[in-house]
Order: structure tokens, then C-alpha cells, then sequence
């Protein structure tokens, strides 16, 4: 717990079981008169206990507090905020570089003379190694293994590198390769939602609060976790303990009703929801999600959502701590400590949601009926071209004679193309296998296909989806066309688990997408090269 001046007399003890907790009242920014905040929307009550338990009378003034307790929406009486995270989260692309100073900061301290044991982060500092792995090799049941050797061989250094740093710097860990993708295993493993659990004696309580290295940080906010993606030297100065300094922000409330029909996944929802935001503008503002809709959406369809918040442009697309928090925690296995801590202390701050909870004040809002969400795809360019299943043929063909049509154009030439997508191109279910002359390839092919990214992998719903469809595709003789590169990369171990127990694993492995690993692929240019003879193929023919 921070020194604080807690001018407002807010520090007190919170009992949970057997233990006691030291922690900040906000509601005692109410005794003293400063403002009501039944109505202050959940993320800005999250940033008013960071300030009320930092109050140091520098960084974080009386006034600072104030204002942000008083903030009306869509004030234009902008005020910087110092706000402090409870952790930073970094993965192995990023991440590295800020070890790398540490010990760089060691050896400076070496050579004047000092102890260069006493630099550590000052903050709890979480590595996940995930964007190192490529998928050289597919389609069989050795892929795993084999791409996991030549990760190590092109990573050997690095790999060492922050194996030592684990053991020499306090407040440091890394989570080794081939666990699963470092949102994942944050949402599965390392996210507390509340700090305080597991101490000795009388601990501090204060909600986990997180900077990450990653633009997908945000995935967190689906438990209830303020977090989002920052640069690297914010993320050193977090590290440190410094301050991110900031704007009181905005809150755009996104109200949520019903419930999704079945057959449709949290991937139609996110894509229908990031055109919604993207249409609405939220560009550097936070979106919070609220309304009785949330009590049927489970955590990993939130998470999905949070995921998805840099696609939209926005800080962070939180949701309230709520029953289906606490149902998640207790499904990944955290301790009845910790769940307990969570229930105590959101309900003791206020911060508990419920469907009597009334409704913030926002400076903006938009409502999405659960309901009216159909399944779909987006494409073929971006996230928010978003197209309803049936129309995916349509839409894919009209947009490949444009683009034939365009280098037609530009190459000055257009013999040999033709501007209609044959018939046979499409798979059952709108997948382009273009086959206009068995075997070679042809406008329109798909020579990549991966179950994969932090987005979908994390939701058992999706992944149980794609478990059942190669299972329908197996038992209708159904296979991929020989030139795609398949593979399968799971955010976290329990998916291959859970596929497994289900029964599931088998078929997928039948269609070639087998177990390539546990990481980040595809999504950012990890797939590996394609077989010689496609690449030759997809040069040689443009």
C-alpha cells in the first residue's frame, strides 16, 4: 500500500473470511460531501481509487481527486490525471527491450560502485513468451514438436536472456514458450481482478489495474481489469512506479439487452459491434458496456469483445465485475480466497454489478439487442466490413473482380482473367477453394487456413464450433484442397483439453489442422512459408 495524505480519511479495513484487508473507501468521497457516485460509470470509479490511494499531494493532488469525482459527461474541462497501474504485461517482441534496460541499469550501477541487486521493477512485471514461434511445419502430429525446436534454435539467446532475468530481478516472471498466447494466459491465469490475495497478515486490496506492451491488452477489460496497450517507455515507467499521466476520459455506455440465438458466436457479436463503434467514433475514449444483457453473456464472449478494442479505436471496452466474473474465476481454477476477495471487495467499493445496478451517466451511448445478431463475416479487407453468412459468396466475388479488374488496369493487359468467380470456387459454407483447373491455383484460392489469434481461440464456445464443423467436414468426406496450409494454434493448453474430452481433437487432426503451437501465429505473420511449389505459384502468376 502507497503512502498516501488521505485527506478524505478513506483508508479502513475490509474482513473476508478469516483475513483483513487495508483498502480506500470511495464512499467516503460521499461522507465528505464531494459527489454522489452511484451514477459515475464503473471504469472512471476503477481510475478515482487509483487517485484516492496515490493522493501524495504532488503527483496526485486533493483537487485531482475531486475533479475526477465531479466529472460530468462530456465535460469539456479536460484535467490531467496521474494514474498508476497495479502491473505491466509484456510479451517477448516487445517486452525484451525493457529487460534489456534493467540490466543495462544494473551494469550502470555496478560501475559506480552500488548494489546493482537494488534495481528491480518497483511494480509487478508479467513476460509471456508467445510471438516467437513460426509455423514451418503442418498438417501432421509432428508439427508441434518441430516447430518447437526450431523455435528454441532461433530464440536460444534471447530465451536464456530472460531466463536469467527471471531469477535475478524481484517483481519479474516470465511464462515460458509454447504455454499459450499472453492475453490468454492473462485472462486465464494471471489476471487477479482484485490484488490482495495470498499475503501474510493484514494485506492491501485494490483492483488489478494493467499496462501491456501489446495493442490487445484490452482483451483483460472482459473480467472487469481497467488495462490497456501502451508504448515501451510508458510501459518502463510504469515499471518504476512512475505515473501514466492522462485526460479524464470519456465513457461512451454501450447498453446490452437480450441474448444471443443460438448458432451465433461471440465472433458475430464482435464484428458487429466494432462496425457499430467504428461508425460511432470512439477513437482514444473508454467504451463500457452495461444493462441486463451482460447477466447472458459469459466472460469469454466479454473478453472477445475487449479484445477487439483497438480494431474500434477505443482506450479500453471494459465490463462491471459481476456473477459471471466470479463463475469465470472459479472455472479456471483460482482459489476461493481470491474469489472471495473479488465478491467482498467490488461489493464493499460499490464496483458490483447486478441487473438492479441503475444505469451511469455516460457522455455518449448506443444499444445493441443481443438478439438481432446474425452470423457473419468481415471482409475481405477489414474488420468492419462486416457481411451477414449468407452473402459471403456474393461479396467475395464482387470484390475479386474489382480487384481483377484494377490490375487489369494497371498492368495494362487483362487477357487470361476472367471477372466472375467460378462455379466450384466455394466451399460449402462460403470458404474460397477456388478450382478452376484442379490442381493449380487461380484468382480467389485461399492457401491459408488457421484456427487461431487471441480473439477466438480463448472462447470454448468458438473453439467447441470449430471441433463440431471438422467433425461434420469428416463425416461428409469433406477435405481441404491440397495447396492450403493448415494449422491450429490455441491460446492456452485447456483448449487442446477441453477438444480432447469432447471428442473433437481427432477430426480436426483428420483435416490437417493439427497442433502447430501454443503462441501467436498467423494474425501476425508467423505462418511460416508456404510449400515451394504454391509460393512459386502465387510469384509467378501474381
Amino acid at each position: 500500500m502507497p503512502s498516501s495524505k488521505d485527506s478524505f480519511k478513506a483508508a479502513d479495513v475490509l474482513r473476508v473470511g478469516n483475513r483483513s484487508y487495508r483498502y480506500y473507501r470511495l464512499d467516503a468521497l460521499e461522507r465528505a460531501g464531494i459527489a454522489q457516485l452511484a451514477r459515475l460509470p464503473y471504469s472512471l470509479r476503477i481510475l478515482l481509487e487509483n487517485l484516492l490511494r496515490h493522493e501524495d499531494g504532488s503527483s496526485v493532488k486533493r483537487e485531482d481527486v475531486e475533479a475526477l469525482a465531479r466529472t460530468q459527461p462530456g465535460s469539456k474541462d479536460a484535467r490531467e490525471i496521474a494514474f498508476r497501474p497495479a502491473r505491466v504485461l509484456l510479451q517477448d517482441f516487445t517486452g525484451v527491450p525493457a529487460v534489456v534496460d534493467l540490466a543495462a541499469m544494473r551494469d550502470a550501477i555496478a560501475e559506480m560502485g552500488g548494489d546493482p541487486k537494488k534495481i528491480n521493477p518497483l511494480q509487478p512485471v508479467e513476460l509471456v513468451i508467445d510471438h516467437s514461434v513460426q509455423v514451418d511445419a503442418f498438417g501432421s502430429a509432428a508439427a508441434f514438436a518441430r516447430n518447437g525446436e526450431l523455435e528454441f534454435e532461433r530464440n536460444r539467446e534471447r530465451y536464456a536472456f530472460l531466463k536469467w532475468g527471471q531469477g535475478a530481478f524481484e517483481n519479474f516472471r516470465a511464462v515460458p514458450p509454447d504455454t499459450g498466447i499472453v492475453h490468454q494466459v492473462n485472462i486465464e491465469f494471471l489476471a487477479r481482478v482484485v490484488f490482495g490475495a495470498g499475503g501474510a497478515g493484514e494485506g492491501a486490496a485494490y483492483p488489478d489495474t494493467v499496462v501491456g506492451t501489446d495493442s490487445h491488452t484490452t482483451m483483460v477489460n472482459g473480467l472487469g481489469v481497467v488495462a490497456w496497450g501502451v508504448g515501451g517507455i510508458e510501459a518502463e515507467a510504469a515499471m518504476l512506479g512512475q505515473p501514466i499521466t492522462m485526460l479524464i476520459p470519456d465513457v461512451i455506455g454501450f447498453k446490452l439487452t437480450g441474448s444471443l440465438r443460438e448458432g451465433v458466436t461471440a465472433t458475430d457479436l464482435v464484428l458487429t459491434v466494432t462496425q457499430m463503434l467504428r461508425k460511432k467514433g470512439v477513437v482514444g475514449k473508454f467504451v463500457e458496456f452495461y444493462g441486463r444483457g451482460l447477466s447472458n453473456l459469459p466472460v469469454a464472449d466479454r473478453t472477445t469483445l475487449g479484445n477487439m478494442s483497438p480494431e474500434y479505436g477505443s482506450t479500453i471496452a471494459v465490463f462491471p465485475v459481476d456473477a459471471r466474473t466470479l463463475e469465470y474465476l472459479r472455472l479456471t481454477g483460482r482459489s476461493a480466497e481470491q474469489i472471495a476477495l473479488v465478491e467482498a471487495y467490488a461489493k464493499a467499493q460499490g464496483l458490483f454489478r447486478t441487473d438492479d445496478t441503475p444505469d451511469a451517466q455516460y457522455s455518449d451511448t448506443l444499444s445493441l439487442d443481443l438478439g438481432d445478431v446474425v452470423p457473419n463475416l468481415a471482409g475481405p479487407r477489414r474488420p468492419q466490413d462486416r457481411v451477414a453468412l449468407d452473402e459471403v459468396k456474393t461479396s467475395f466475388g464482387t470484390a475479386l473482380a474489382e480487384w481483377q479488374k484494377a490490375r487489369a488496369k494497371t498492368s495494362g493487359n487483362g487477357a487470361g482473367w476472367s471477372s466472375e468467380v467460378l462455379p466450384g470456387s466455394f466451399a460449402p459454407g462460403g470458404a474460397a477453394v477456388a478450382t478452376r483447373t484442379e490442381p493449380s491455383l487461380s484468382d480467389g484460392a485461399v492457401v491459408i487456413a488457421a484456427i487461431t489469434s487471441c480473439t477466438n481461440t480463448s472462447n470454448p464456445s468458438v473453439m467447441i464450433g470449430a471441433g463440431l464443423l471438422a467433425k461434420k467436414a469428416v463425416e461428409r468426406g469433406l477435405r481441404p484442397k491440397p495447396w492450403v496450409k493448415t494449422s491450429l494454434a490455441p491460446g492456452s493448453q485447456v483448449v487442446t483439453d477441453y477438444l480432447e474430452r469432447a471428442g473433437l481433437w481427432s477430426y480436426l487432426n483428420e483435416i490437417g489442422f493439427n497442433l502447430v503451437a501454443y503462441g501467436c501465429t498467423t494474425c501476425i505473420g508467423n505462418s511460416g512459408p508456404l510449400p515451394d511449389e504454391v509460393a512459386k505459384k502465387v510469384a509467378d502468376e501474381d
